[in-house]
């Protein structure tokens, strides 16, 4: 009996660490998002022509994409890497069960960072072709109406089914997935960041349709993913969600093509 509870009081005390870190991690992100990212807003709302990046720039730009994944996505991964922390702590094995969970995350953030200099290339792209605001925002109602439709379609898709399964169960993704020693932490956390991201990328790319930088709706998208993670059987939020992007999409493809119409004749 005193060796069970003496384990109970270990275990809590290594969640806790994991807990505060992950924590202090989300607060920090959130801080640096809330205090502009290092970009100056108050430029945000004024017409911008395109104009070539500096490296500064872009390094800006990808530190900003990297943070607001790290705000949004790791709350939402937390339950899996506290449950990793508990079974290291059970198994009694050498290493330290704290590092390995930071080596869990560490492997997780390297996964968003590569979706991150995807998002900034393609942020690059759109600027420089002059299709998006100040707030980053599109200015093309064709290019937002093809973004909500193929975010909606996405949803219904065999992958991202199969990528949500996984995000949806801790366990299921740790027994699957198990590697034992520090090195095989850091495997299951890209991992695990691989199928979040494999479940979680067209949501992202919708805040070109709404603004990159409007918190509001990075603040929702980011409810919404941990509500579709954490919620139990939440395949019918998946396909909901889905039905309305498909809808919205549609809604503004229409619209352009009305205002085509009408300028046309």
């Amino acid at each position: 009996m005193t060796g069970t509870w003496a384990l109970e009081q270990t275990l809590r005390h290594d969640r806790l660490i994991v807990a505060i870190g992950i924590a202090t991690v989300v607060a920090f992100s959130w801080g640096y998002l809330l205090a502009g990212a290092g970009i100056d807003m108050s430029m945000a709302d004024m017409p911008m022509d395109p104009e070539p990046w500096s490296p500064a720039q872009g390094l800006l730009m990808f530190a900003m994409w990297w943070v607001m994944m790290i705000a949004m996505m790791v709350p939402s991964a937390a339950p899996t890497i506290l449950l990793f922390a508990a079974i290291k702590r059970r198994q009694a094995a050498t290493e330290n069960p704290v590092i390995a969970s930071w080596l869990f995350l560490a492997g997780y953030l390297v996964i968003w960072a590569g979706f991150s200099l995807i998002a900034v290339s393609l942020q690059w792209a759109l600027d420089q072709a002059g299709l998006l605001s100040g707030m980053m925002a599109s200015t093309s109602s064709l290019l937002a109406g093809i973004i909500l439709l193929a975010a909606g379609i996405y949803q219904f898709t065999p992958i991202k089914r199969a990528c949500l399964r996984y995000c949806q169960s801790p366990l299921l993704f740790l027994s699957t997935y198990w590697q034992p020693h520090a090195l095989g932490a850091l495997r299951m956390g890209l991992r695990h960041g691989g199928y979040c991201v494999g479940c979680c990328w067209f949501l992202m790319v919708l805040l070109f349709v709404v603004g990159v930088m409007n918190l509001a709706w990075v603040a929702a998208v980011a409810i919404y993913v941990a509500f579709e993670k954490l919620l139990p059987r939440s395949q019918w939020l998946s396909r909901a969600a889905g039905a309305c992007l498909i809808v919205a999409g549609g809604v503004v493809l229409a619209g352009r093509f009305f205002v085509t119409a009408a300028a046309s004749l």
